[in-house]
């Protein structure tokens, strides 16, 4: 069981005729929208445009053979691909030998990182980037990758008096390009239209020598598959520059990946795996790594393609790699024909559908607060490009700021009989209090060391301006955890308000709370436990002829 843990691919069902049929179309249609998109998102990250297969094949095969979601379409992204361009800036020229070598570096240590977490089972670090930040960044992401791409996609340029110039017949190439992938995302999205229009333009080019007209096209690429081996060496002080980029990509990339195992998980009915995911994925970027090409991450939408096109394991990935060797051996030819402005036209269609209104409007309608945190990501990551993790960061901080806020101004009600017989807040709902003599409170939220000196100072605060009072009861259904120091201002708590000659009854404590605070009180005859709220308002009945029963017996 430990075996088939760790190498899920063992689990797979085995391959006959009809399974091998569905699988191989889902492989092959996975393949034919791979291979132009990958190639695209190569210059996206600044990388020879060849590496985008080589980031491509051996990830996709290795990611579904030890991830726990071996459907998934693993390879550059548009996201992954503009984070590598942003954290190489400035360190080497983009498409140089030194870049490749700092990718390949960049792929190993967000690998390795991966990895350990998951073998570790701390994949839970990763809910630590909430929703908001990350629609904020993917959009602040999307608007960056479309205007790094204009240039191309318009052959943009500068004449000599700083006025802009562009090659007319390259800029309606590349418009054209990107309203048919528009087109054909909406009308038929199983229709490998990018495929399609990659040889199409391909040969246009090719038969009418469109280079001879200053249409620029790929060129030449390199032929054969990479050879496997280490990236170069770095300096230490290059290595430690990568660190916290690669936990950057790390982290973004996996929430890509999320998103296309919860579209898995629910297709297939069975528990997503985060952990082993984590270990497939960052194996993944170790084989890209080694083979000369640069941090990988799940594709949404070619998963998608994957799923709906009936793929049911990992073998459709299999054939897609197949379909992706044959390529490489013998399809560079046509892609060197390939218009640059059709490459640029192939990337802002696939970014595109990144710009959604609903998030922003549902967080209008929802939460102010999380519209500031994705507000502030989204000008933090779009200002501080081309090191756009910095938005991710901004995001973070300020999300965990709120959260302590949050956390530090918890809500302590005090309570009055509903007309429906239910314990409400009395103030909200304008109710009489439970007893002329008795505050009765109910702390809604844990007793730990940020947040128990607010409890103190609450029921200090109710308790102030009550001359009658005589006992305070504390309704703890609601506190979850209590900590050492949450005992140690209890105790102050519960110490002046004996002073006051008050009593203490502590109501419907969970069972490990009450453990611990009976540690403490158990020898304090102030103090008493009731188990049920029916017990507690039983008592509070009884209590004002107590209390004039002793004051009866003292005279």
């Amino acid at each position: 069981m430990a075996i088939q843990r760790y190498l899920p691919f063992l689990n797979w069902p085995r391959l006959t005729l009809k399974r091998f049929e569905r699988e191989f179309l889902a492989g092959l249609t996975v393949g034919l929208m791979a291979l132009p998109q990958s190639v695209a998102y190569a210059g996206l990250a600044g990388m020879p445009l060849v590496t985008g297969i080589y980031a491509t094949l051996l990830p996709t095969l290795v990611a579904s053979l030890f991830s726990a979601t071996p459907r998934l379409a693993v390879g550059p992204t548009a996201l992954t691909c503009l984070l590598v361009f942003g954290a190489l800036s400035g360190m080497a020229e983009p498409g140089s030998t030194q870049w490749v070598v700092l990718a390949g570096w960049l792929a190993l240590l967000s690998g390795v990182f991966q990895m350990s977490l998951g073998f570790l089972r701390q994949g839970w670090l990763m809910d630590l980037v909430s929703a908001p930040v990350l629609m904020a960044f993917t959009q602040a992401a999307a608007l960056l990758i479309i205007t790094s791409q204009l240039p191309a996609l318009l052959t943009l340029g500068w004449g000599s008096e700083a006025t802009p110039v562009w090659h007319l017949p390259s800029a309606v190439l590349g418009t054209a390009a990107l309203v048919f992938v528009l087109v054909c995302k909406k009308l038929r999205p199983s229709l490998p239209a990018v495929f399609l229009l990659l040889l199409v333009a391909a040969g246009a080019a090719w038969l009418w020598g469109w280079d001879e007209k200053g249409v620029e096209v790929v060129g030449p690429l390199p032929g054969g598959f990479p050879s496997l081996g280490l990236p170069g060496r770095l300096s230490l002080e290059q290595l430690l520059e990568l660190v916290f980029p690669a936990m950057v990509i790390a982290l973004v990339s996996f929430m890509e990946t999320a998103a296309s195992a919860r579209l898995d998980s629910i297709q297939s009915g069975e528990r997503w795996n985060r952990d082993q995911d984590l270990i497939g994925q960052g194996a993944a970027k170790l084989s890209a790594a080694l083979c000369g090409a640069f941090p990988t991450s799940t594709s949404f939408s070619r998963s998608a393609l994957n799923l709906f096109a009936g793929a049911q394991s990992g073998w459709s990935n299999v054939f897609c790699a197949l379909v992706l060797a044959v390529m490489l051996l013998v399809g560079l030819p046509v892609l060197a024909w390939v218009p640059k402005a059709v490459l640029a036209a192939i990337v802002v269609g696939s970014v595109l559908g990144m710009f959604q209104f609903q998030p922003w409007k549902r967080l209008w309608q929802t939460s102010r607060r999380d519209l500031l945190v994705a507000l502030t990501t989204l000008v933090v990551t779009y200002a501080a490009a081309p090191s756009m993790y910095w938005g991710i960061c901004a995001g973070l901080v300020l999300s965990l700021l709120i959260f302590v806020r949050r956390r530090l101004r918890p809500r302590i009600v005090e309570l009055g009989r509903h007309p429906d017989l239910s314990l409400r807040d009395r103030h909200f709902w304008k109710l009489p209090p439970l007893s002329e003599n008795c505050l009765a409170v109910r702390p809604d939220c844990s007793l730990d060391y940020l947040i128990a000196p607010a409890v103190e100072r609450r029921i200090l605060a109710l308790c102030e301006g009550r001359g009658d009072l005589r006992s305070v009861f504390i309704f703890m259904q609601g506190v979850n955890l209590i900590d050492a120091t949450g005992l140690e201002v209890v105790a102050r708590l519960f110490e002046r308000l004996r002073k006051q000659g008050l009593k203490i009854h502590i109501v419907g404590a969970k069972l490990e709370v009450e453990q611990s605070m009976k540690r403490v009180f158990t020898r304090w005859e102030e103090v008493r436990f009731h188990r049920t709220e029916q017990e507690a308002l039983q008592a509070m009945e009884t209590m004002p002829g107590d209390e004039k029963e002793q004051a009866r017996e003292s005279s």
